[in-house]
């Protein structure tokens, strides 16, 4: 059985991982499946805040990040956690035909690149808070 802190690390390690495809799919031109990847990170970050709080080891299976962040008792600042909650479209963006064609028009390489910006950021805070 994971001690709570195995569990923490297993979120940790992971969103780092997932970090490495972030960078590999940016260089890859893909832009949508790059944005998708930066959003499984905060989410694991989030998801291992949640069990640091937590009594249990099994964060809920959620892809919200503000909300987990929110349970977690973590305010990254109002500018942060609206960028968030906006951010929280790239959970869905691969998943729903409909919805892919339009979002791919967003993502320019320029749009791409000032999102990451930000990601890069609140993941190093996350990162400092674990």
């Amino acid at each position: 059985m994971l001690s709570k802190q195995q569990h923490i690390d297993y979120w940790a390690d992971t969103a780092d991982k997932d970090w490495v495809s972030v960078d590999l799919l940016f260089n890859g031109r893909q832009y949508l499946h790059c944005l998708f990847w930066a959003h499984l990170v905060l989410e694991k970050l989030a998801k291992a805040h949640w069990v640091k709080t937590h009594g249990d080891n099994i964060p809920p299976k959620v892809h919200n990040i503000v909300w987990l962040l929110e349970e977690s008792g973590i305010d990254l600042g109002d500018t942060a956690m609206r960028f968030l909650e906006k951010y929280n479209q790239f959970q869905l963006s691969t998943r729903y035909p409909d919805y892919v064609n339009d979002i791919y028009k967003v993502c320019t390489e320029e749009y791409t690149i000032l999102q990451l910006e930000k990601v890069k950021e609140i993941r190093q805070c996350l990162l400092k808070m674990l």
